[in-house]
């Protein structure tokens, strides 16, 4: 089992990293493939490249099903990984349970999405952070360093004054500030990187920017890492530095955000900015011939497509996309921005 390496980074270098991430779910054996060699598995998560700097977002982008959720769980080793590596700072790091699991936790923590099923409901508030607090050894030595401790954490999520929220239950309060409280246990390990699965996909939209200013905040304060799993591209421009774009388990295209929105090169992300609501669409100025590009179901995951797993359903799809699974390629229009589509293949230029 690797240790964990002590050292933390300076700001913007690298944190956590996944190099080729792989997981394949076995799928159970029918009474029929009993007398087979056949082994289904779904093919949630493959060859995975993604880096997270201090003091940088970056967003994950992709419809549901894409694996979004999955990348996040294996980088917080809640799941084995089929292949690839996760790098802390650089160094190689497996871990399964224990002191090791425990010591990863300390520097990588995960918000989850729903926030009403995150908190225990019989429980008080109280309890959750000291326990945050205690496990990871940030609650001090005398019950007065606890209780400045817990303060210290609420006023962190601007849960003010905190005595007003430390002995309620998660059913007293509303979803933006149990996922505020959510994010205030994360904080209690003292984290360098944070892995935050749709935080406000659960909550009003009228509070959604709020969560987003506050992890904005905590990221510049705190010089956090932080990775933005969002199906909604727009937040994603918002809030985040880079944003990677994701779909049925495969990567597609990459950059920072303001270019990947703004000029997007797949066409699944062209599809992805397409289905954000338009008011041209709502009045009929829309073109009618543009309609019906991209329509149709992902893929199954069990057996995926041959090549471009978004070849059934790319309006710009040549025979080569079915046979071979392309590779990240240079846009050229600014420096990092790539794409996994043949389109933009030199030699396919050239033709």
């Amino acid at each position: 089992m690797t240790s964990i390496p002590e050292a933390k980074a300076p700001a913007d270098e690298v944190v956590l990293e996944a190099i080729g991430l792989t997981k394949h779910f076995p799928v159970r054996r029918r009474l029929r493939d009993l007398f087979s060699n056949r082994h289904d598995a779904v093919h949630a998560v493959d060859d995975v490249h993604l880096t997270l700097r201090r003091g940088q977002v970056v967003a994950l982008v992709g419809e549901s099903g894409s694996g979004k959720s999955t990348v996040a769980r294996l980088l917080a080793q809640l799941y084995p990984r089929t292949g690839g590596d996760i790098r802390l700072h650089g160094q190689s790091t497996k871990v399964k349970s224990g002191s090791a699991f425990r010591a990863y936790c300390a520097r990588v923590q995960m918000i989850f999405q729903d926030p009403f099923a995150s908190l225990n409901p019989v429980h008080t508030i109280r309890y959750h952070l000291t326990r945050a607090l205690k496990i990871h050894g940030n609650a001090g030595k005398t019950d007065a360093d606890l209780e400045k401790a817990l303060h210290e954490l609420l006023q962190r999520v601007s849960l003010t004054p905190p005595e007003r929220y430390l002995d309620k239950f998660p059913h007293e309060l509303s979803g933006g500030q149990r996922q505020r409280v959510a994010i205030a246990r994360a904080l209690g390990a003292e984290p360098e990187a944070l892995l935050a699965d749709e935080p406000v996909s659960m909550l009003d939209v009228s509070i959604r920017l709020g969560i987003l200013n506050l992890l904005r905040d905590l990221k510049e304060r705190f010089n956090l890492a932080i990775l933005y799993i969002t199906h909604d591209i727009a937040s994603a421009r918002y809030f985040a530095d880079q944003t990677m774009v994701m779909y049925a388990g495969r990567m597609v295209e990459g950059g920072d955000s303001e270019t990947v929105t703004q000029s997007p090169a797949h066409p699944y992300t062209r599809l992805l900015i397409d289905s954000a609501p338009d008011p041209d669409r709502l009045t009929g100025v829309s073109d009618v011939e543009d309609e019906d590009r991209g329509n149709g179901e992902p893929p199954s995951l069990i057996h995926p497509p041959a090549g471009c797993r978004f070849h059934p359903r790319c309006p710009m799809a040549m025979p080569r996309c079915s046979a071979e699974t392309p590779v990240p390629l240079e846009i050229g229009d600014v420096p990092g921005h790539w794409a996994a589509c043949w389109l933009y293949d030199s030699s396919e230029v050239a033709k």
